[in-house]
């Protein structure tokens, strides 16, 4: 076992010994097999308080009460140690995105609406035969609603048939991957077709090899889900999270159409949007916003979604620590923190997670247009750029997870957080349980799904309304693919307190696992039964 001296570094000195801690003698009940309690150089074992993480910064926190006294507040049992504002820059900057596409927003609404009656007031009575119509936008109402309705469909599934929850959102994104495939290939929808086949493949291979881990995450995922129900208001984040994403979802959905219909220029010049409002119509500007609004789209759904996981975070934090005297308005603490004193670390996170998925966008474009030129070499690069990217994708978003775990309890700057976080992962050894729970995996096959849903939804309605300005489907992958990120984009917010749990359980056995085999022994029993390997895991 790692003993205390080689865990301090983490915190920049050990714990502050004090009549406090040694008032308490260490419980042996539940020790590691074969192996002693951490010792400190004068021979005393330290024993973590009942109400609390681990120190920071080699100071002593501060307690309000002791043990089994009166109730604490969160900011209480989480006292941030040394400057409270982190990452100012990131916040000021995320807000002036904001800010930007609102304007570009209501520029494009204003010359959508002063065009109303040529862009059609329904499905099927638009004059427009060169860009996105009104059509598009019933199409993407349509879209929302069944994201929606799913995204609460699979979160009911996940509460009610827990140990089944993996099994029937496995099955589920292979047969409709296949099925999606199929009916794509089969209307010689080529490029469509093809990719949602390999994904369906690469999901089998993927399904088959995590069944003997099933156990452990089916454990891991009602522990979660155990603790959202007795603690907190973790459905009341998710369905609020749920209901802006949702909003913005509309929002983003009526400007990008906007936009088109804005700036779009038409080869007979017959566009009268081009002369309302602010400026003319061409092909350069069209590219040049959509790239804009598409950036600010994934970095305020990511925002969103980090500010979601960081606000649960601090509710599962306070169960892990604070389990004998749970602090009083853990989730208004923790999202009051989130909001301000790291709502600047929240962005930088999120900023770099959005600036990965525009490129890989951009590849995605970029290798469409080589694949309609009949360019080979160019295709296979952007092919491979996209996998390349996708990596860094996943590298970063699994990072940021525990990262922003840590912000959430002790308020560090990101790169602070993230740089002390993947050490303790490394060094406890807790990537090896990470890497055998499937929650996230699992979660994210889930939100595919989804969105594998919203893209045939979209392909379906292209086909069945047949709207002019798609009449050689030149728009189609555009219009599918948006469909699917907006799914996809809706559920991950809906599901990010399920796997938000079980991330903060993870990264709370790396700060310190006498807490979880003292204050949740029998947690800490079945885990040992459904996975062994845990014991040598959390003691790396």
């Amino acid at each position: 076992m790692a003993n205390r001296g080689e865990a301090a570094d983490y915190y920049n000195g050990p714990p502050q010994q004090n009549s406090y801690y040694q008032m308490q003698e260490p419980s042996n009940k539940y020790p590691p097999p074969e192996q002693a309690p951490p010792q400190y150089g004068n021979g005393q074992h330290y024993v973590q308080p009942p109400n609390g993480p681990p120190p920071q910064n080699g100071s002593q926190p501060t307690y309000s009460q002791p043990y089994g006294g009166e109730k604490q507040s969160f900011e209480q049992a989480f006292v941030i140690q040394g400057p409270k504002w982190h990452d100012l820059w990131a916040g000021v900057l995320f807000i002036a995105v904001f800010l930007g596409y609102a304007a570009v927003s209501g520029i494009a609404i204003q010359g959508y609406s002063h065009t109303f009656s040529f862009n059609g007031g329904g499905i099927y009575n638009s004059r427009n035969d060169f860009g996105l119509s009104t059509n598009t936008i019933v199409l993407f109402a349509f879209v929302l609603l069944m994201a929606v309705l799913l995204s609460f469909a699979y979160m009911w599934a996940a509460r009610a048939f827990t140990k089944q929850f993996i099994w029937i959102t496995g099955i589920l994104n292979i047969l409709f991957g296949f099925v999606t495939a199929i009916y794509m290939l089969s209307r010689k929808y080529w490029s469509g077709g093809i990719v949602f086949l390999l994904f369906s493949i690469f999901a089998v291979i993927c399904f088959i090899s995590w069944i003997p881990r099933i156990p452990f995450s089916v454990l891991m995922l009602q522990t979660s889900i155990d603790v959202s129900k007795r603690f907190g208001h973790v459905y009341m984040v998710s369905l609020v999270g749920g209901i802006l994403a949702t909003a913005f979802g509309a929002w983003y959905s009526v400007t990008l159409t906007a936009v088109y219909v804005k700036y779009e220029p038409s080869n007979s010049g017959t566009n009268p949007a081009c002369r309302t409002g602010a400026g003319g119509c061409s092909q350069g500007k069209v590219i040049g916003l959509i790239v804009f609004i598409t950036f600010a789209m994934y970095w305020i759904s990511e925002w969103l979604k980090n500010t979601i996981h960081t606000t649960i975070s601090g509710v599962y934090g306070s169960w892990y620590f604070c389990g004998n005297n749970f602090p009083s308005g853990a989730t208004r603490g923790a999202l009051k923190r989130s909001l301000t004193y790291s709502f600047g670390s929240i962005s930088l996170g999120s900023l770099i997670v959005a600036i990965i998925n525009m490129l890989r966008q951009l590849c995605s474009v970029a290798q469409q247009s080589a694949r309609q030129d009949g360019n080979i070499f160019g295709t296979i690069l952007f092919c491979c750029l996209q996998c390349l990217i996708g990596l860094l994708d996943w590298a970063v978003t699994f990072l940021n997870r525990y990262a922003f775990s840590h912000i959430a309890l002790y308020g560090k700057s990101y790169l602070a957080a993230a740089k002390d976080t993947w050490k303790m992962i490394k060094d406890r050894g807790i990537d090896a349980l990470v890497n055998e729970c499937l929650i996230g995996p699992v979660l994210t096959m889930g939100a595919t799904f989804i969105g594998y849903s919203c893209a045939l939804l979209a392909y379906l309605y292209l086909i069945f309304t047949s709207p002019a300005y798609n009449e050689n489907g030149a728009y189609t992958p555009v219009v599918v693919a948006f469909a699917f990120l907006i799914g996809l984009q809706i559920c991950n917010i809906f599901t990010t307190p399920l796997s938000s749990g079980i991330d903060t359980i993870f990264v709370a056995m790396a700060w310190d696992p006498e807490v979880m085999m003292r204050d949740h022994p029998d947690l800490y029993q079945q885990m040992v039964a459904v996975y062994p390997h845990v014991q040598q895991a959390i003691h790396a």
